[in-house]
């Protein structure tokens, strides 16, 4: 059975097929790390503990290098030279630190499971270029369904391009508007998730929220958007440690 649990923020086990990935590692204590520099507020992070859950897996799936996809303590735990699924821009730095990386140019493909790399964007105009490269991922395997992880990404042309040339059945958003002192969001907002639904009729799982001091907009204010647009029963809002049957 395809499972999908959320640990905490965006770190997921995404299971399909014969493979299990663990999905972008966040695996700081409470406050171990320091505030996102430039947020509205000082918390240090992450804001919450991470689940009592099990961690074992197949391979990672790493979207990005932000601290808050892939911390100091996972690269500690995690670099044993297990396979990871990344970005090109990344497969140095991973290998340097210990990783395996499997950069995904385009397709490739990890036992039963074949991997797409698509387009994302984190934010808009000159801040997204500043936060620097990241992607989303189509993730296929036999007889079970397709995902799109969309990665740190907001709603622009190419997410929508990707929705209608793949027919995911399974969307991933990475919400909680991540926001500095100036600029727009640099994640989905709930009224992106809003926006997603309008683009596909695919199943909307929703995380990256609660965990971090510069995500601003919480679960509750997302489900409150839901409700008031009358799109919560395409939407799923996991809580931390909960497993989501795709």
């Amino acid at each position: 059975m395809a499972t999908l649990q959320l640990l905490r923020h965006a770190t997921l086990r995404l299971t399909l097929g014969d493979t299990t990935l663990l999905v972008d590692p966040m695996l700081s204590e409470p406050g171990e790390m320091p505030p996102i520099p430039n947020s509205p507020n000082d918390r240090r992070n992450p804001l919450v503990e991470l689940p009592d859950a099990p961690l074992d897996h197949d391979a990672l799936l790493v979207t990005h290098l932000h601290r808050d996809h892939l911390d100091d303590r996972a690269r500690e735990e995690l670099a044993d030279g297990q396979p990871t699924l990344c970005q090109p821009a990344d497969t140095d730095e991973l290998a340097d630190d210990g990783f395996d990386p499997r950069p995904v140019d385009d397709t490739a493909t990890l036992g039963d499971l074949t991997v797409t790399r698509t387009p994302a964007r984190h934010g808009y105009g000159d801040l997204a270029e500043q936060m620097g490269p990241v992607s989303g991922f189509v993730l296929e395997a036999p007889d079970e369904p397709t995902v799109y992880h969309a990665g740190d990404t907001v709603p622009y042309e190419a997410v929508r391009e990707t929705l209608d040339e793949y027919e995911p059945d399974v969307v991933v958003a990475n919400a909680g508007a991540a926001q500095f002192t100036e600029g727009r969001p640099i994640t989905m907002t709930p009224e992106d998730v809003v926006t997603l639904t309008e683009w596909t009729d695919a199943t909307i799982v929703a995380d990256h929220m609660d965990s971090i001091n510069h995500c601003l907009a919480t679960r509750e204010d997302l489900q409150a958007t839901l409700d008031e647009a009358g799109v919560e029963e395409q939407v799923v809002v996991p809580d931390d440690g909960e497993t989501v049957d795709l």
